[in-house]
């Protein structure tokens, strides 16, 4: 006989249950995210983006089963600034330029960084090595943790090594004539062929805490977990073990087209910063920094093959919404230029790919920029998206690849007060506010390479006004919900 007590009794045991249970039905119902962000990828050095010599099976796999875009950029063309803006939801540019900063110094105390949301809501947030900016290759060195928000994680990790003083064959390749074997660090091109295996290196360091970390995710599953995992290579200096190399004989690369008269049309302010001429390289020594740019990027791709794998292992794939970008791209001898900071399309634009599980693998050809992905991550959680940062959601194209967020994409050089906007045909970069340093405008269907600028022809006066028009509008509405404007009165 089932008395009142007896009834009181299972009352109370249902409610413990429950009340045991509901973390885990909380962390069953969000799905985790791994964040991947890599250092000074151009989306051409992925086979999945341009067939080529590019051997980047890990990434290329992430791409067939997720979306990839194939016209996301960036918003500011280097590391820091880059990082600050996708992290903290804000264009770097408005009433003020986001410099080498994590981002907190802008939006102030009282906003939530990306990560720092999802800690808000209920998610265990981690970061292994270079999220936020560190200097590469100094804070690798170092093992510090650079210009980092330590308010946007529960956990953070570092992965120190030793960088261009690994053990191994080294050749600094620019400004370097005389053949000589002195490496200078910094922000050089200068290569490494390093002894030993993968773990010497902080990106093998890196691959081996993500692992470690969603092991233990996976044995403690009262929380959704955000994970973000920072890959520095391919960023300079060139440090990759031996044998990622060898599929990389520099003598067998083709350097890029190069056109006679390339710079005749495009403003002094449009020369990068590092090129083939400022940097003394000859062809043998352009095609030695190509070759290492892509042996540093096969060895990345084997990094990022690492934790995708322990993901799939641990049964966490399932339940996991996977990101992987880089916070911009990269020149390869393109125009002679090398390295980043400029406008053009290598390196403005990036590499994204996004997997979601249950949806189907597509590409897809709408306009996507970095500052998109923390309102789209809210989105596809069930978070709230906070009222004031500047991104817009990609999630329905998640869903039909054909959907269209973007009409344009936007890009700024704060160092030069430079802009870019690329519209479906048009690659529109206006030098100074009003283009009083000049201005480019490339016709992307019929001159992808950028080589022929049509600013300065008659026929493009009515477009020019057109695209200005565009790009104000632009400008206004970044500054006009500029928070570090609204912090500053």
């Amino acid at each position: 006989m089932v008395t009142r007590f007896h009834m009181h009794c299972i009352r109370i045991a249902l409610w413990i249950g429950i009340a045991f249970l509901s973390p885990l039905i909380h962390a069953a119902e969000k799905p985790n995210v791994l964040f991947i962000i890599v250092d000074d990828l151009t989306a051409n050095a992925l086979s999945c983006y341009k067939s080529g010599t590019a051997i980047t099976p890990s990434i290329d796999r992430l791409a067939a089963q997720g979306t990839r875009y194939s016209r996301a950029y960036c918003q500011f063309p280097v590391c820091g600034p880059s990082r600050a803006s996708l992290l903290s939801g804000y264009y770097p540019h408005g009433s003020g330029t986001m410099g080498y900063v994590s981002g907190r110094k802008e939006i102030g105390p009282n906003r939530s960084t990306w990560p720092q949301h999802f800690a808000k809501h209920g998610y265990h947030t981690a970061r292994v090595s270079k999220i936020f900016h560190m200097g590469v290759p100094g804070e690798i060195e170092s093992g510090s943790d650079g210009a980092d928000d330590p308010d946007s994680w529960h956990e953070r990790f570092n992965s120190q090594g030793p960088e261009w003083k690994a053990p191994g064959d080294s050749e600094l390749l620019e400004n370097n004539r005389d053949g000589t074997k002195g490496v200078k660090g910094g922000n050089t091109l200068e290569l490494v062929k390093a002894d030993g295996d993968d773990l010497v290196h902080s990106d093998g360091q890196t691959a081996l805490k993500a692992c470690e970390l969603l092991k233990k995710f996976k044995a403690d599953s009262t929380k959704p977990f955000f994970l973000a995992v920072g890959f520095v290579r391919p960023h300079v200096p060139f440090v990759a073990p031996r044998s990622y190399y060898d599929a990389y004989p520099w003598d067998k690369v083709t350097l890029p087209e190069k056109v006679e008269g390339d710079w005749n049309d495009i403003p002094i302010a449009g020369i990068n910063y590092k090129t083939s001429k400022n940097l003394d390289l000859d062809e043998d020594r352009e095609k030695k920094a190509i070759a290492a740019y892509y042996a540093s990027v096969a060895f990345m791709d084997a990094q990022v093959g690492k934790v995708l794998d322990a993901l799939a292992e641990e049964g966490l794939d399932q339940n996991t919404i996977v990101v992987f970008t880089s916070d911009h791209g990269f020149h390869l001898g393109e125009h002679l230029f090398w390295m980043k900071v400029s406008l053009m399309e290598e390196s403005a634009r990036v590499p994204l790919i996004i997997k979601v599980p249950g949806k189907q693998p597509a590409t897809c050809y709408c306009f996507a920029e970095l500052v998109d992905l923390y309102p789209t991550l809210c989105e596809l959680c069930g978070l709230p998206v906070p009222p004031m940062i500047q991104g817009k959601s990609l999630a329905k194209t998640l869903d039909d690849p054909t959907h269209f967020v973007r009409d344009a994409a936007f890009c700024v050089n704060g160092m030069n007060s430079a802009f870019l906007l690329r519209t479906d045909r048009w690659a529109y970069i206006r030098h100074g506010r009003n283009g009083e340093n000049g201005k480019q405008l490339y016709d992307m269907e019929s001159d992808p390479g950028q080589y022929h600028n049509l600013a300065q022809s008659p026929e493009s006066a009515s477009l020019l006004r057109e695209l200005d028009e565009q790009l104000d509008a632009r400008l206004q509405e970044i500054e006009a919900s500029d928070i570090r404007r609204e912090n500053r009165q």
